[in-house]
């Protein structure tokens, strides 16, 4: 069965489709099940992708990647979710954020920090969240205090990528109190040796282990006034920008997924015998498979479309809010459907569906939890 064909991929990322696929097959998928269980960082693994140049790569050609487009990462996001999400997740995150320096950083921020990511000799991260706000942009309270020379930072950051491996992240903080609340928040980078920077390792997460994210205490941590992003009071705007981007990669990472589910479960029905005939004879597994696929092929369809409208700048808020909600629910539903067609076995961590069940939670919330999506998608419809 093969559910990533390369129909709805636009041509000029077939090839990095293709360069996805083969790397997925020869290092992510054989080393799945190992990282699941250790939930150790796979170091081995994303080294791999930065010499197969796959790791960083959407960063522009003038600071050393490839310029790679939004329909091309999608097109990775794809093949790497399908032989595992949590190494997957890795790997996407290890130039996370970057895309907003490229964007709205000056020459010298691009210089001196795009550069050696995409030159894989550092890794980024975003820290966004907090302990208790995640959707919620504009009611962050991690302060950034203007001083002489630049900004203190205080507060709490949560669930972010490489808190602890990365060299610097992108850091959201709020600078102002104005009555318009999304104009208060701005923008850092922030080196992660910095005084005033503390991080530690989230453990135990139920879904995609061998993906690190990390909790932040910043304690009069010092930011330079050359490290602020675009203008003071502008963040929330260059995040949410951002975010339609990643929404769009986001909704790939469902499929990917959602593909690994169906593939899964149309294996094991196919191979396996009950009532002295085969699983997959039975109707009501032959509707859960048509289901199954139906839902598949209608987020597919869905998310390239957005991606298209996305990197057009067409309504890319509604588009990229659509293909995320679809695409991580389609997910959801796929790795029930198919944790249930493998009967008692599917509660073994041995096997790839009760990974697949596992990871599939967690894209539905982060980039924006699909509740938040479904209010972007009724305002921003027309």
């Amino acid at each position: 069965m093969e559910l990533l064909d390369e129909g709805p991929v636009p041509d000029h990322a077939l090839d990095v489709k293709h360069e996805a696929r083969e790397f997925a097959e020869e290092h992510i998928a054989p080393a799945a099940a190992e990282y699941y269980e250790s939930g150790d960082y796979p170091w081995d693994v994303l080294e791999a992708g930065m010499d197969a140049n796959l790791i960083a790569q959407d960063i522009s050609e003038e600071y050393g990647g490839r310029g790679l487009s939004l329909e091309e990462i999608l097109a990775i996001a794809e093949e790497f979710y399908r032989a595992d999400a949590g190494i997957a997740l890795t790997l996407q995150l290890a130039s996370f954020g970057c895309e907003i320096t490229d964007h709205y950083g000056t020459d010298e921020q691009k210089e001196e920090y795009l550069r050696p990511v995409a030159e894989n000799d550092q890794i980024s991260g975003l820290a966004v969240s907090e302990p208790d706000t995640g959707s919620d942009l504009a009611g962050m309270t991690t302060s950034a205090e203007k001083v002489e020379g630049g900004y203190e930072l205080n507060g709490e950051k949560y669930w972010v990528g490489n808190a602890v491996e990365a060299d610097w992240l992108t850091v959201y903080a709020k600078t102002g109190d104005k009555e318009d609340r999304y104009s208060n928040y701005s923008l850092f980078i922030v080196e992660t040796d910095t005084e005033g920077y503390d991080a530690e390792h989230i453990p135990e997460k139920m879904g995609m282990r061998a993906s690190k994210q990390g909790h932040i205490v910043f304690d009069d941590c010092f930011v330079p006034e050359e490290n602020l992003i675009g203008t003071e009071g502008g963040g929330f705007y260059m995040l949410a920008d951002f975010f339609n981007h990643g929404r769009v990669i986001v909704g790939g990472h469902g499929l990917g997924l959602a593909a690994a589910a169906i593939e899964e479960a149309w294996e094991f029905v196919h191979g396996r015998k009950a009532f002295g005939r085969n699983v997959s004879e039975f109707q009501s597994v032959q509707h859960i498979l048509a289901d199954m696929r139906m839902e598949f092929e209608a987020a597919r369809a869905l998310n390239w479309r957005a991606a298209k409208h996305v990197a057009n700048g067409e309504n890319a808020g509604f588009w990229a809010a659509s293909c995320k909600t679809k695409s991580t629910e389609t997910a959801t539903m796929c790795a029930e459907r198919g944790m249930q067609l493998h009967g008692g076995r599917s509660v073994l961590t041995e096997n790839r569906i009760s990974r697949v069940y596992r990871d599939v939670r967690i894209p539905v919330i982060y980039e924006g939890a699909n509740e938040i999506q479904r209010n972007l998608i009724y305002r921003q419809q027309g």
